[in-house]
């Protein structure tokens, strides 16, 4: 292999084309390459006295495994004159190949798992700023929210093309122009949009929902100070809508009953609040093998209004978040109530078993929502 070193241009020998021409593409002060190279001892020293050579600035350098190989990504001072196409003739030289080269901003020279995570904070802050976050960390051109079925990576146009899904409706597709994404940024991408949705998964944080005429409806966990407003609830239900949650004739709730419902071992409670009344109570008590317990108790003046349903979509949610994937509830012969609201809250109930037994899937596309109706 011939090694030979390639001087930048002197002034004298460049053409009367110079200010038009090449002036654009030496005036970044910073570039950025991926160079793909064989795996082997000595072939990143090669390029790095190559560059030298050149009078270039090696400010960072990326390891980025691929398959047969490795992409190297390595961000440049050039020397004044280089030209890129100079430059990737030099690297070619050395047996490996320039895939990518474009300008850089030498902000952007920082510790990836530091701007990962500094990207991420950012996201968590602002959720609207989710696109922001994801472009920050895959070093994309261009990340736009489209609708899932329109979120297709097989397409060329606009360059390289990468989507991720982030709920059952849309999706993220990041774009750039200078270089394929590889498997290593995708990873990226995956962990960061997995951490926002853990995040968006709060268990902790109460949620605000719509009831169908309009109300607007605190959903939050019970604690043992709610006792009296639960005792309340339960005052003012029917003995219909009672019997429908204890399978018991009993008229109202004993108030030792109440730490239990509000505090179930090992699992938690789930209130619906209208200003300052409980008109809604879920449990939810996660059991063995990804199988949760649910049950519902609305007052009876906000039912058919959607209560039922979005305590079953929280409850779920709170599910999937502790590793659960189905719900159980009891649910007397007859009585459809938590059948139809699992259906509309997006969840695939089975139909009942015997002795009442209701069995309900949590689809993959279940994810926390931001406020809406219910």
């Amino acid at each position: 292999m011939e090694i030979r070193s390639v001087r930048p241009p002197q002034a004298a020998e460049l053409p009367e084309a110079w200010p038009a021409a090449v002036e654009a593409e030496t005036s970044s002060t910073t570039w950025r390459l991926r160079i793909r190279m064989d795996d082997h001892p000595g072939t990143l020293a090669r390029i790095a006295i190559r560059m030298a050579d050149l009078e270039c600035n090696i400010l960072g350098l990326t390891v980025l495994p691929v398959p047969d190989g490795v992409l190297d990504e390595v961000v440049i001072r050039p020397a004044g004159g280089l030209t890129k196409d100079q430059l990737i003739q030099a690297i070619r030289r050395e047996g490996c190949e320039c895939l990518a080269i474009t300008d850089a901003d030498v902000r952007e020279l920082v510790d990836v798992s530091a701007a990962t995570l500094t990207a991420a904070s950012r996201a968590v802050e602002d959720p609207s700023r989710y696109a922001d976050a994801l472009r920050e960390v895959v070093a994309a051109d261009l990340v736009t929210v489209v609708p899932l079925a329109e979120a297709n990576p097989g397409r060329t146009e606009g360059g390289h093309r990468a989507a991720f899904a982030i709920d059952g409706e849309r999706a993220l597709v990041a774009r750039r122009r200078w270089a394929p994404f590889v498997q290593l940024e995708l990873a990226r991408a995956e962990a960061l949009l997995g951490l926002l949705d853990t995040v968006r998964a709060d268990v902790a944080g109460p949620t605000v929902v719509t009831s169908a005429d309009g109300a607007s409806i605190v959903l939050r966990p019970g604690r043992p100070a709610d006792a009296d407003a639960v005792f309340a609830l339960h005052q003012r239900c029917s003995a219909e809508t009672l019997f429908q949650r204890y399978q018991t004739g009993t008229r109202t709730v004993p108030r030792r009953w109440l730490h239990r419902l509000l505090v179930p071992p090992r699992g938690m409670s789930l209130l619906a609040v209208a200003g300052h009344e409980v008109i809604g109570l879920g449990q939810l008590v996660p059991g063995v093998g990804g199988v949760a317990e649910v049950s519902l108790l609305v007052d009876d003046a906000w039912q058919h209004k959607g209560i039922g349903t979005a305590l079953i979509a929280r409850l779920a949610v709170l599910a999937a978040s502790r590793g659960c994937r189905q719900l159980i509830a009891v649910s007397l012969p007859g009585r459809e109530g938590i059948f139809r609201a699992a259906l509309r809250a997006g969840l695939v109930p089975d139909q009942q078993e015997e002795e009442g037994l209701l069995r309900i899937t949590i689809p993959a596309a279940v994810v926390p929502r931001a406020p809406g109706a219910c």
